[in-house]
């Protein structure tokens, strides 16, 4: 089938996770008449199996951590009793109260058409809907923005069909018809997911062995981060096996529980679990869209240019689908780009700004990064030189038992300029923020330094770092005369 001649709608999104529901009020906002399909449930992942889920229970574990350590505060409580379908109720109730905000409603006031069904493309410009109950129709739209998300990275090791794994996306239902948090829980995957669940349960009761291949946690974060990140989840009773790489399962005969054989540099090793989660990553959900067909699919991903474009240049792409990076303020700030390039491009485009991407990792104390690490500008040649400051020194954490942590941050030899900033810390994905926007507005240490901080927050930490900087950077031959010009002063 040829281009029509005409088309029914400005612009059709299929998906509504973070990077669907951004860019189709995106659309609707500059009066593009838009199509929002979504088969599932209105929100993606972030809403229901993700993001909000995850926190959900983060802060429930985070409560009885608070219970059983409020003796250092003079506190004293017993040793408290998780009742563990009450902390799933939480997570649920929290789903509920949010999911007004991806609401079909929301978006349809907003001005966009929301269509509950099966989409798959069957040209580059037209779109097929099925819907439960009702006859395929079909939709051609100028544009065409695909965000159907990521779905749960599942090797295909031998014995895992004979357990009864759990991924980020099922563990929710199956977890939520326990009576108590499983005993032994095992978690294969040492990146942000595996670390924030491991905490979690850890302090919600459960046994808890984190595995992870490489040699340390995050290999992917500044090797003190990792190694920060480690202590505390070792402190409160999780197992790391790093270096170690799953081999094969066994299964029980009735289906619950088993066994994961592991290697590591001296042999194999066997660990047993009640539960186990797969947190191995994500891959992008490509599947069942007639996207294979239309050959813009390439070994399971979904190539782009930095227009989000792919190779049909009005199909585009945005979120955990078109990556590289999978946070939902990335889907959220890519779906920007990918719906005013597919409504405007032919006019004028935009490529997409990577060059500040904050992450955070939700466990106690809180990881936060943006910018180069001191890894990264080390492997990629980049000159830096390193400030730090010592959170444990902060009066505000001390004062609230926070006193752990650090901020690294690296600039240009000689200048204030930000490459990039680690935070160990208390509340560390908040005090990012501060840096992000020095950052993106070209503004370095010195800036920072000369802001009021209220005292006493942890956000003076970034004030502090600051001063760090300008300390060692004191102008020494200025210093010495001011102090003879004083001398003379006195007389």
């Amino acid at each position: 089938m040829g281009k029509p001649r005409k088309f029914d709608r400005n612009i059709i999104v299929i998906g509504a996770g973070a990077a669907g529901l951004v860019g189709a009020y995106i659309s609707a906002a500059v009066k593009a008449k838009v199509t929002l399909i979504e088969s599932g449930n209105m929100g993606g992942d972030c809403l229901n199996t993700g993001c909000v889920p995850s926190k959900a229970l983060i802060q429930c574990a985070r409560v009885a951590h608070s219970a059983r350590t409020a003796e250092r505060f003079g506190v004293q409580v017993p040793e408290p009793e998780i009742n563990f379908p009450a902390v799933m109720a939480h997570v649920r109730k929290s789903i509920q109260e949010i999911e007004p905000h991806d609401s079909v409603e929301r978006y349809s006031d907003l001005g966009v058409e929301v269509v509950r069904g099966r989409a798959r493309l069957v040209d580059p410009w037209t779109v097929s809907i099925t819907q439960e109950g009702s006859e395929e129709h079909r939709l051609t739209a100028r544009a065409i923005i695909l965000a159907t998300g990521a779905e749960p990275a599942v090797p295909p090791l031998p014995g895992l069909d004979t357990v009864n794994y759990l991924t980020s996306e099922t563990l929710w239902d199956r977890f939520a018809q326990l009576d108590k948090a499983p005993s032994q829980l095992l978690l294969l995957g040492g990146g942000a997911i595996g670390c924030e669940l491991a905490q979690a349960f850890a302090r919600l009761g459960s046994t808890v062995t984190l595995i992870e291949r490489a040699e340390r946690l995050l290999p992917l974060e500044d090797h003190e981060v990792s190694a920060a990140v480690s202590r505390a989840l070792e402190s409160e009773g999780v197992q790391l096996l790093t270096g170690h790489e799953a081999i094969s399962f066994d299964g029980n005969k009735d289906g619950l529980g088993g066994a994961l054989i592991l290697r590591n540099s001296q042999g194999e090793i066997q660990v047993t679990f009640d539960e186990i989660i797969l947190a191995l990553g994500r891959r992008a959900r490509t599947g069942g869209f007639g996207l294979e067909a239309l050959g813009i699919v390439q070994d399971g991903k979904l190539p782009v240019d930095g227009y989000l474009r792919t190779r049909y240049h009005h199909i585009l792409a945005a979120g955990d689908l078109a990556g590289p990076y999978q946070f939902t303020h990335m889907a959220a700030h890519q779906a920007w780009y990918a719906a005013v390039n597919g409504l405007f491009g032919s006019i004028k485009k935009f490529a997409v700004d990577y060059r500040l991407v904050p992450s955070a990792i939700f466990i106690d104390p809180q990881v936060a990064s943006v910018g180069l690490s001191e890894d990264q500008a080390t492997e990629q040649g980049v000159a830096y030189e390193l400030t730090r400051y010592s959170i444990d020194d902060l009066d505000r954490a001390i004062v609230d038992g926070a006193a752990t942590g650090f901020i690294k941050v690296l600039t240009v030899p000689g200048r204030d300029k930000i490459l990039g900033v680690s935070i160990v810390g208390e509340n560390a994905a908040e005090l990012i923020a501060e840096f992000v926007f020095a950052m993106k507005q070209g503004m370095g240490l010195n800036k920072i330094l000369s802001t009021i901080h209220i005292y006493p927050t942890m956000a003076e930490a970034n004030k502090f770092v600051a001063g760090n900087w300008k300390r060692a950077h004191a102008p020494k031959g200025l210093l010495r005369w001011l102090e003879k010009y004083h001398r003379w002063r006195r007389g």
